[in-house]
């Protein structure tokens, strides 16, 4: 019987149980046989349901890596898992002699990533959602100005703030890859998981390259690009060297002449950072605390960026942008349209080949007047 069958079955069972004239005998009859028909709907339903799940774990809809031990579905991928390992030795046995001597290729259940490819500075901005946007501009105080003595019946003194605007025009980002259909449906290791992680880290690299050095034609605005409006490249600090003033010369250099700012942060590169943890005293102690699982320096936060120039570097050339510091929140990303991963069978379905394409709307722009200080390489 198959899965109609016995649920209708079962109703016909309780239809007849209702009955006034049904017996004690007939009635415990009827109750046996309900007993044993759902004992094969609930084999029928369990072997749904991992059918199921083996078709969300083909699809990627399931991630077995983050399968969590109070997941209710734990057993059973646990169990689909384990079949699939069976069916993979058992299609991947190879005969190396006339005794029927089998040897299998086992494989791993999990990829190996690689640590350290991309910056968490395009994850620790501002952003804000724009669906179906082309453009956006954010409003700035730009000065403020200072009141003055009046005589009396004199006209008071225009003290009206200076305003500018952020703007920003979306640009497309985008990634791509491909993945033979064998890889895809393999059960041991996720590899469309990692494909599908592989264009998001592409992606935020780039968006990551474009805060820094985007030129704003077609590109984001970066901090480093001199026509960046509401950056002042009169306020950029040079430095020829990393050395036990370089901190504070960069923390005290930021932010209005009447306060410090406690929120701001370094970003710099992998490189220099080192060369601040390998300052010494003439006593031979370190000049500065670095934690690197909280990432500050001092307890001033720092995060690490690729497309920052190296300071300490000697070969570094004269003008380079190394270091930026300022308040993460005076850069802005608006997202005109979300990060979307899309696959494909058709543009190479004779090669077996499945393709998939990432692709975000964004742009992204300084929102603050002086809203990051720059550090640029001196000449010797």
């Amino acid at each position: 019987m198959n899965k109609d069958e016995i649920i209708k079955r079962l109703q016909e069972i309780i239809d007849e149980l209702k009955k006034e004239d049904t017996t004690e005998e007939q009635a415990a009859e009827l109750q046996e046989e309900a007993r044993g028909l759902k004992e094969k709907l609930k084999g029928i339903n369990a072997q749904e349901r991992k059918q199921k799940i083996a078709d969300e774990i083909d699809k990627g809809l399931i991630d077995v890596r983050k399968i969590s031990d109070d997941d209710k579905r734990k057993a059973e991928v646990d169990e689909v898992i384990e079949n699939r390992k069976k069916d993979l030795l058992n299609k991947r046995a190879i005969t190396v002699s006339k005794s029927n001597l089998l040897t299998p290729t086992h494989q791993g259940t999990t990829i190996n990533g690689k640590d350290g490819e991309v910056s968490t500075l395009v994850d620790s901005v501002a952003t804000i959602k724009l669906p179906n946007g082309e453009s956006y501009e954010e409003p700035y105080v730009k000065t403020y100005k200072e009141g003055a003595i009046t005589e009396e019946g004199e006209e008071y003194t225009d003290t009206d703030p200076e305003f500018d605007y952020a703007s920003m025009d979306k640009v497309k980002v985008t990634a791509y890859a491909e993945l033979s259909e064998e890889a895809e449906k393999l059960p041991a290791a996720d590899y469309v998981a990692e494909v599908e992680k592989a264009c998001t880290i592409a992606i935020k690299k780039k968006m990551n390259a474009q805060m820094m050095k985007g030129t704003g034609t077609k590109s984001f605005h970066g901090i480093y690009d001199e026509n960046t409006k509401a950056l002042n490249a009169d306020k950029d600090i040079e430095l020829e060297e990393i050395n036990n003033t370089t901190l504070d010369e960069i923390v005290y250099s930021y932010g209005g002449d009447e306060d410090t700012n406690e929120e701001a942060t370094l970003i710099l590169n992998k490189k220099d950072l080192k060369a601040f943890a390998q300052l010494r005293s003439t006593d031979g102690k370190k000049i500065h605390e670095i934690d690197r699982k909280n990432h500050t320096i001092d307890n001033i936060p720092y995060i690490i960026n690729s497309n920052n120039g190296v300071l300490s570097d000697a070969q570094t050339g004269a003008g380079t942008y190394c270091m930026a510091y300022g308040k993460l929140s005076n850069y802005k990303i608006p997202v005109f349209d979300d990060l979307t991963i899309k696959r494909s069978e058709d543009y190479k379905f004779k090669n077996g080949i499945v393709s998939y394409r990432a692709e975000t709307m964004a742009a992204g722009n300084v929102v603050a007047s002086d809203g990051f200080i720059r550090v640029k390489k001196k000449s010797a």
